[in-house]
């Protein structure tokens, strides 16, 4: 390829792999992207622990983190800075099973993750490998109404406010957002007052994302296929839900789970994926008030849209398609928040997580 050394992007791909998920994945797969962000060539493919279905990348984009499907481990691996190749550094046990999530703290001292029945936190090293956790807990709550994924606890994201100040934890078995503080010297989680904010019964709260310049949040509900939209005081680390938007066109009668959210970085629209629909939802967000108003949905051409994700300018948006073993690039149209398919796909088994080094 014409980058240069050192200054090559990358994409990195974790896949589902287990007979039991009827997967076809090899662990994570390592992308170079060619400058015009067009092309991605397979540079490698490292086997992991089975189902290394979120993946994270430190702050300084150095290391890079997965939490496992089905699997009760976190692992490290380091990141070769001309070759984008990984290394793997260590695993840690998580304290739990089917890990969902993770994110670096603002400091970079610590990874956090959703680790199935509740939340962890392990320092990262002066080497990238992870220490055993400093905490682990599982959260309150009442489980919801639905017999099948509200039992229990279930945290299914975990994600800093864009001031670094507060975590939120969507949590999907007992439907409500959970907030916290990290404490950064001793690694621990401080609940907030308020702790948390009630969803509708059988929601299922799944992930959350924060408007990059207004006091806004939007959570997307899997269970009940619908967006919350939410004040945020940044203050207090306080949610306030002021509207409830389905993720389904009127017209859809079909069975669906909601999946994945993202708000564009220029703060002007969210996306949100649909299994079921095989759609990426398209929401305007008025400035002013935070309320969202349905652009259109746009086929994944796939199915299962598990994950997608913007890149750092909003220009693409990215749809893995799980059951179809697809990622399929849309072109963004900045001025409607649109998606129009490049007819450029990427086939590889079981898509789940896409993370992009920006150097």
């Amino acid at each position: 390829m014409a980058t240069a050394a050192g200054s090559a992007r990358f994409a990195y791909v974790g896949c589902f792999t287990t007979e039991e998920r009827k997967a076809r994945g090899k662990g994570i797969s390592v992308y170079r992207i060619d400058p015009a962000g067009a092309n991605w060539t397979l540079v490698q493919v490292l086997a992991t622990a089975p189902n290394p279905q979120y993946l994270a990348l430190d702050r300084a984009q150095r290391f890079l983190y997965s939490a496992h499907g089905d699997g009760s481990e976190i692992c490290s691996y380091a990141i070769d800075r001309n070759s984008g190749e990984l290394r793997s550094l260590n695993k840690q046990p998580t304290n739990g099973k089917n890990a969902p999530a993770l994110v670096a703290d603002p400091s970079n001292r610590y990874m956090v993750m959703a680790n199935g029945p509740g939340m962890a936190v392990f320092p990262i090293q002066a080497d990238g490998s992870l220490g055993p956790h400093t905490d682990a807990l599982v959260p309150p709550g009442e489980p919801g109404p639905h017999r099948k994924g509200q039992n229990s606890p279930h945290p299914h994201h975990v994600l800093f406010d864009p001031a670094g100040g507060f975590l939120a934890a969507p949590d999907k078995g007992v439907d409500r957002v959970h907030i916290y503080r990290l404490d950064a010297a001793s690694g621990k989680f401080r609940a907030n007052d308020p702790p948390c904010v009630l969803s509708r019964a059988g929601a299922g709260p799944r992930h959350i994302a924060f408007h990059p310049g207004r006091p806004y949040a939007f959570v997307i509900n899997e269970l009940d296929s619908t967006l919350t939209a939410y004040h945020w005081n940044a203050t207090r680390g306080e949610l306030k839900p002021f509207q409830i938007i389905p993720t389904l066109p009127t017209t859809y009668t079909g069975n669906n789970t909601g999946s994945e959210i993202a708000v564009a970085p220029s703060g002007r629209f969210v996306y949100a994926s649909n299994r079921g629909h095989h759609s990426i939802a398209i929401f305007a967000i008025d400035p002013a008030s935070g309320m969202l108003e349905p652009v259109g949905w746009e086929p994944t051409q796939g199915r299962t849209p598990r994950f997608f994700t913007l890149d750092a300018a909003g220009e693409m948006l990215y749809a893995c398609n799980l059951e179809s073993h697809s990622i399929v690039f849309f072109r963004v149209d900045p001025a409607s928040g649109k998606l129009a398919a490049t007819g450029q796909v990427v086939e590889t088994g079981s898509p789940s997580c896409i993370v992009f080094t920006d150097r």
